[in-house]
């Protein structure tokens, strides 16, 4: 059975695809410092716990299990995070992954599926928005997943290298079984903060402005079932297993946009009751409308998004949301 290296594999996407690694016949290993991530949703395979920002950590790693390819998401994610202590950012995510590449390097690991994002577009002149549009990211978090990216291209270009870079647009939802889904904290994410208030957690969710050029007012967004997302990993870990030839980034969304009105108008019908809300001011940097033209990914990986109804995300989010925060508090990180 061959093993992979899943940097961050105790996070939100991580565990979420450890668990559709396992399910296609490979061996998760997870390595994880577990600043964010959670011990508890390791769950398929062994657990590392150490730092992609260590190159000893990484050693100990590759030395022990072998693996044939690395899936890196370990890093920090949140954007208005990034641009007030942008430090936090880029050591993780541009020093993690220059150590990772390295590493990879010294011990002949040679294929890597990287955790990229939608935010290397900035404020995209298009939409939806293909592969080719330019890549202007707005935020230190964006620079540094761009930043990322070229690492990737020159490591290929040099080392031999064959890597593939995903840039996500919205995961959202959790695993339909309800052995992991999203506990990040803080919570920065539209659906769950919405979920907050009806256990209130947060007496009111604040809507980043009502004013675009939108059909209801509020921002249209891209979201992807994290299954989905997870399958998409697999999938690219074939190809590349394969010896297929892949462009070296590809956007993973539906297609579908959704504003913010209409997913707490889905919360509503799904849960049943109202998501209290104020409008507030605009969010600077906030594209009107992102939305992923799939069109490449569909057509190299042979994937297609299953569980993406909206209706499917918010029901699985609200059952993982009502076991996991319920009565205020979050468990323990173990």
């Amino acid at each position: 059975m061959d093993r992979i290296l899943v940097t961050g594999g105790a996070g939100y996407i991580g565990s979420h695809t450890c668990k559709a690694l396992a399910r296609a016949g490979f061996e998760p290993v997870t390595f994880d410092n577990l600043s964010t991530g959670f011990e508890r949703l390791v769950k398929w395979g062994s657990l590392v716990k150490g730092d992609v920002c260590n190159e000893a950590d990484i050693r100990v790693a590759l030395r022990e299990f072998r693996p044939v390819a690395v899936i890196h998401f370990a890093g920090r994610i949140a954007v208005g995070e990034s641009v007030v202590a942008p430090w936090l950012h880029y050591a993780p995510n541009v020093g993690g992954t220059i150590n990772l590449l390295n590493v990879m390097r010294e011990y002949g690991v040679s294929k890597l599926v990287f955790s990229s994002s939608a935010a290397v577009y900035g404020l995209p002149k298009i939409s939806p928005v293909n592969e080719t549009s330019a890549l202007l990211p707005l935020s230190p978090y964006g620079r540094s997943k761009l930043f990322a990216e070229q690492m990737i291209a020159d490591f290929m270009h040099s080392s031999g290298l064959r890597a593939i870079c995903l840039r996500y647009f919205n995961a959202a939802g959790a695993d339909a079984d309800g052995e992991c889904g999203e506990l990040h904290d803080p919570e920065t994410h539209l659906i769950p903060l919405a979920l907050d208030t009806l256990i209130d957690q947060r007496k009111k969710l604040s809507v980043n402005g009502d004013d675009y050029d939108t059909p209801d007012g509020t921002c249209v967004r891209d979201y992807i079932h994290v299954t989905d997302l997870a399958n998409a990993h697999v999938a690219a870990l074939r190809r590349l297993l394969v010896g297929a030839t892949l462009p070296s980034a590809l956007n993973v969304g539906t297609g579908n946009g959704f504003s913010v009105r209409e997913i707490l108008n889905a919360i509503a019908l799904e849960t049943g009751r109202e998501v209290p809300h104020v409008i507030g001011s605009r969010r600077d940097g906030d594209p009107a409308h992102l939305v992923a033209d799939s069109t490449e990914i569909k057509r190299q990986l042979e994937w297609a998004p299953k569980h993406s109804e909206l209706n499917r995300i918010v029901n699985t989010a609200w059952q993982w949301h009502q076991r996991e925060r319920t009565h205020g508090a979050m468990r323990s990180n173990a």
